[in-house]
């Protein structure tokens, strides 16, 4: 029973991987060999032919099946992956070095923010290339292809808010009969021809690239589309496990990719007029709507799993203080990995909508497309380097070789990309560049804030003591004063003091910190030390994956003999804007930026879960 149990949730998994996983990659073959092919870039010859295909299949081999699904989906932090968990891994690693760790956390969070840049270009082209399919099958419809696109994205942003529990259960089950009709596709058009399977000889990708080394360099500027998404393996691992994505990959995603590559590759071969859009000239003219309304699908879940990654680094940077406090709801009751951030879900929407207005067709959007994704699949080989190395102790042969090829590798294709920028790649870059430069003004800022109320705060224990000399009336009640530096006394209570002239019964000092692990076990949520008179101060730990309920949390106090009563309970805010000046060590451009990005306490009561009618916020004097 147990057997029969266990093999019905890996079922489960593996479809649900298909589904969230492998959306983007899956949608890959709608615009990847076109874009190689397109505008004469190179020419249609069978050497060529054979020579793209041999390298779309290694390519798919060496970075998808071999670095990520064996490689990189080993270095797990306590389960979670993704470029936010790496980042965590190698800076824990080499904590010990501190200038390498600092390189190595400016590297990642460029990363991180170069990743909401794909973002912006990922759900564009991959529902612009399926709409596109419109024209093909009827090319007076050529002027409908934005509006139509528009159109889908519109809904597709709009139901963000309600959540995607509903819309999930059906991912993985229309990703399989995706992966199925490419599958179909591509059968029908090898069967025609079965010599093209030749390809998969690597001695065709080496002969086209050394042969035709100009033409190969362009080649692989756009051969690299059919591996976008890959990142997703890694970042989806807490969600699926390795086992389940592993499987998927190997059993359906990879083949069904290179059997419909392999099928344009004989489509091209004997009809080279297709080279316009093959993977929709693959198809027989009844099943061209079918196929363009199934392809819609596929790439709007490839979209909804990029939002809501979207979503969860949003939550996580925000979490390890690089980015402000923003609304975040909770979308499932039983899920807590379901959020909608509406700030980030219209910012995209706005990116996004411009994106595709502003280039038109995939095939403009292509040249944007590749630089951002390879940029993260360098920094993730760097990352992986230093995990390896440092974190796992493997020696320096063994961590040049496991990583060594793959940098290489990764370094081509960025090169290979960045002859792009001027023709749209530098729409990602500006993106990333300027998610970048937020992040590390926001962390810069609240540096230098917290250096300047360090200054001037007073030693919490010295206070105290002088106020129980001659103690205040004291009522009935616990109070919660959230402070960002342990042992300096909170202005809400100077404020509250000086106002009300009362002091509650109970008083907790509690600092919230998140730390570089995705997960703190409850047994290590909080650490708690008396100060007398009723007075505690409280550290609550929370990890960048987990969800941070203060009041739940504070609940756990009573095991240590601490009396909260859930109903009496008040929170006090102190909003203590400091404006760092010059001589600080911020640019006036970025000071303006960093006070203008300060949010009020109702959204960091929303974000730690705050009951917000018990939430006052005494260092301005509002009561909310």
């Amino acid at each position: 029973m147990k057997s029969s149990h266990s093999r019905s949730s890996l079922a489960a998994l593996i479809l649900g991987a298909i589904g969230v996983v492998y959306g983007d990659i899956g949608t890959s073959p709608l615009y990847a060999l076109k874009e190689v092919f397109a505008e004469g870039r190179v020419p249609l010859t069978p050497a060529n032919i054979y020579g793209v295909l041999s390298l779309v299949f290694w390519t798919l081999t060496v970075i998808v099946s071999v670095k990520y699904v064996v490689l990189i989906l080993r270095a797990d932090n306590n389960g979670e992956g993704g470029l936010v968990a790496m980042l965590a891994l190698a800076s824990q690693a080499v904590k010990d070095r501190p200038a390498l760790r600092q390189r190595l956390l400016f590297i990642g969070i460029f990363g991180t923010a170069i990743f909401f840049g794909d973002g912006v270009i990922t759900p564009a082209i991959s529902v612009l290339s399926a709409v596109e399919g419109l024209e093909v099958a009827a090319p007076r419809l050529h002027d409908y292809v934005v509006p139509v696109t528009l159109v889908v994205l519109t809904l597709l942003f709009v139901v963000q808010r309600r959540g995607t529990s509903q819309v999930g259960k059906v991912f993985g089950p229309l990703m399989a009969a995706w992966f199925g009709v490419l599958a179909v596709l591509g059968l029908m058009h090898i069967a025609t021809n079965p010599r093209v399977l030749e390809a998969l000889d690597p001695r065709y990708a080496l002969d086209f690239l050394f042969a035709h080394a100009g033409i190969a360099f362009v080649a692989l500027g756009a051969i690299v589309l059919c591996v976008t998404g890959a990142e997703a393996l890694y970042a989806d691992m807490g969600h699926f496990g390795k086992r389940p994505i592993r499987i998927a990959w190997f059993a359906l995603a990879m083949p069904a990719l290179v059997l419909n590559y392999f099928g344009q590759g004989a489509l091209l071969l004997a009809h080279p007029e297709s080279a316009r859009n093959p993977f929709y000239g693959m198809a027989p003219g009844w099943a061209l709507y079918p196929l363009i309304g199934l392809a819609t699908c596929a790439t709007v879940i490839a979209s909804q799993a990029l939002i809501t990654a979207a979503f969860s680094v949003t939550k996580q940077a925000i979490q390890l203080g690089y980015l402000p406090r923003l609304r975040i709801m909770h979308t499932s009751v039983r899920e807590t990995g379901q959020i909608y951030v509406p700030f980030v879900n219209w910012a995209l929407y706005v990116c996004i909508v411009f994106a595709v207005v502003l280039f038109g067709s995939s095939s403009e959007l292509a040249a944007a497309y590749g630089i951002a994704v390879t940029i993260d699949m360098l920094i993730t080989t760097t990352m992986t380097f230093f995990v390896i190395r440092y974190g796992w102790r493997y020696p320096w042969w063994v961590c040049f070789a496991a990583t060594g090829f793959f940098f290489v590798v990764d370094v081509t294709f960025f090169a290979a990309n960045v002859v792009k920028v001027i023709d749209g790649g530098w729409f990602p870059v500006l993106i990333g560049i300027m998610m970048f430069m937020l992040m590390m003004t926001w962390k810069q800022g609240r540096h230098l804030m917290s250096e300047s109320l360090r200054s001037d705060a007073i030693d919490l224990k010295g206070f105290l003591e002088s106020v129980f000399i001659s103690p205040p009336t004291r009522v009935p009640g616990t109070a919660v004063f959230l402070v960002s530096d342990q042992g300096f006394t909170p202005n809400a209570l100077l404020h509250n003091l000086k106002h009300n002239k009362v002091l509650h019964e109970t008083n907790l000092f509690v600092t919230v910190r998140h730390h570089e692990a995705p997960w703190v076990a409850p047994n290590e949520r909080y650490q708690m030390e008396p100060l007398g008179h009723d007075c505690w101060q409280v550290t609550l730990n929370f990890g960048f994956k987990d969800e941070p309920d203060v009041p739940v949390a504070l609940a756990e106090l009573r095991r240590a003999g601490c009396v909260i009563d859930d109903m009496d309970t008040s929170y006090f805010l102190s909003r203590d804007i400091v404006i760092p000046t010059l001589g600080s060590g911020m640019a006036d451009w970025r000071e303006k930026l960093f006070a203008g990005m300060h949010r009020n306490a109702s959204a960091a009561a929303d974000f730690l879960r705050l009951p917000a009618n018990r939430v006052v916020e005494l260092g301005s004097k509002v009561e909310i």
